[in-house]
């Protein structure tokens, strides 16, 4: 189903989230207000009305529910994207890019995560895959 037909409140009731009017107005927020990746301190400017604290809890919730998912760009600062509907796999195996002029992250999930064989006796439980350089917009610039 098409994300413009799914209403806002109906997304986060799908997810089993109560819906509140904090938290739903942090998903329009983080749904439609920001075009890639972005952090607790973005999320922050955009919303200066709701403290900290509940700004980190729901977006705890909404991860945790699978409606968004964690970068770690390397940062230093947990970055969040949203996952595409009906991502059962909660946003695993793509590739993400940081960078190094403008600092923003990018999503590119239809660049998945190449397989990487590992020795016996590993077994992988997560994988991060960051690639750092000039975005478009920068190398133009």
């Amino acid at each position: 189903m098409n994300n413009a037909l799914i209403s806002d409140e109906q997304t986060l009731d799908n997810a089993g989230i109560r819906v509140t009017a904090v938290r739903l107005m942090v998903w329009r927020q983080v749904r439609h207000g920001f075009s890639d990746a972005f952090s607790l301190a973005d999320l922050e400017a955009a919303l200066p009305t709701v403290d900290r604290s509940t700004l980190f809890r729901t977006l705890t919730t909404l991860t945790d529910a699978h409606l968004l998912h964690l970068i770690d760009d390397g940062s230093g600062s947990q970055k969040y994207c949203v996952c595409p509907e009906g991502d059962t796999h909660h946003c695993v195996g793509h590739v993400h890019f940081t960078c190094l002029t403008c600092h923003r992250t990018f999503c590119f999930t239809d660049i998945h995560i190449p397989v990487v064989p590992l020795p016996d006796g590993f077994e992988a439980r997560e994988t991060e895959y960051v690639v750092k350089g000039i975005c478009s917009s920068c190398r133009k610039g």
